[in-house]
């Protein structure tokens, strides 16, 4: 896939629209993004915050979801609750994040009782659009595990898989990125990035080709690779970045945006369905991106 052009097309062939409840949604970019996903046919919302804000935004900004179902519940948790009742009872197919604070979503959607956790690693998935590459790349996890173990780095790339493989690849190619293609003990990445190599070849971790430890130069350009004497599948031909870590992803993910002009869609995975779930400071753009994945991969 080598743009989000290709991304909307697909979901838009699809002919029953998903429909997503919106969290804490009186806030205007979020609602800008899901009027643009309203009108490229993609989504039906469902939005649950302080009415009387939400009306007025809709009308200020004349969007077009103008009879959308709208839950009136200003309180932050009490509408998270209720977002993640409305997954358990199906009647709605995923979550997105409006103003509120992370935590207090994330509480809700991990509750032991009556939460949506599905599996033991919950990560963040990035699609990016990279100018100069010539398709779509995954960043993970830039969003949830500050310093996961490399147990948890294998849950990362699941994750990553499970959303790539609902997009149609067929065996992604992993980089497991460091700053040097060499396993040195004293660096604890490059150590993870050879036991998951290793993983892979011994087939533990299945469905992806898995190269680490590589740097970025060696995973983004052949040129770079071949001047070193580096050889690899994955050169050149990278589907999923797994970061040392949250900074470094995090990191990774922003100046690719602020400094490279990509674009960028993210979504929560690990819970039963995807869940938005952006930054506050985000563009309405890159929320709509988001709504798009995770319209790609709900069920």
């Amino acid at each position: 896939m080598k743009n989000f052009d290709e991304l909307i097309q697909i979901v838009q062939k699809d002919p029953q629209k998903k429909k997503v409840v919106v969290v804490a949604a009186h806030d205007e970019h979020t609602l800008e993004g899901i009027n643009r996903a309203y009108e490229n046919g993609i989504i039906v919302p469902v939005l649950i915050g302080d009415k009387a804000k939400i009306k007025s935004i809709i009308k200020k900004e004349g969007f077009s979801f103008l009879e959308a179902e709208i839950i009136d519940i200003s309180d932050d948790i009490e509408a998270a609750y209720t977002a993640v009742r409305m997954i358990r009872e199906r009647k709605a197919d995923f979550i997105m994040k409006g103003k509120l604070q992370t935590a207090d979503l994330l509480k809700q959607v991990v509750n032991k009782e009556y939460g949506l956790k599905a599996s033991e690693v919950m990560s963040h998935v990035g699609l990016f659009e990279i100018p100069g590459c010539d398709k779509l790349m995954v960043i993970t996890d830039g969003g949830m595990l500050p310093y996961p173990d490399v147990k948890q780095k294998a849950g990362i790339i699941e994750n990553a898989l499970i959303v790539l493989k609902k997009l149609g690849y067929n065996m992604p190619k992993v980089a497991a990125l460091a700053a040097a293609e060499v396993v040195n003990p004293k660096m604890k990445e490059s150590m993870d990035a050879a036991e998951l190599k290793k993983m892979n070849q011994e087939g533990t971790l299945t469905g992806c080709i898995v190269e680490g430890p590589i740097s970025y130069d060696l995973m983004i350009s052949k040129e770079a690779a071949k001047i070193k004497g580096y050889e690899s599948p994955v050169t050149g031909d990278t589907d999923i970045l797994l970061t040392p870590d949250m900074t470094t992803g995090n990191l990774l993910a922003k100046s690719l945006m602020y400094s490279a002009g990509a674009k960028m869609a993210g979504i929560i995975v690990g819970a039963v369905v995807p869940i938005v779930l952006v930054s506050r400071g985000a563009s309405s753009e890159e929320k709509f991106f988001s709504i798009v994945l995770a319209a790609a991969v709900c069920e």
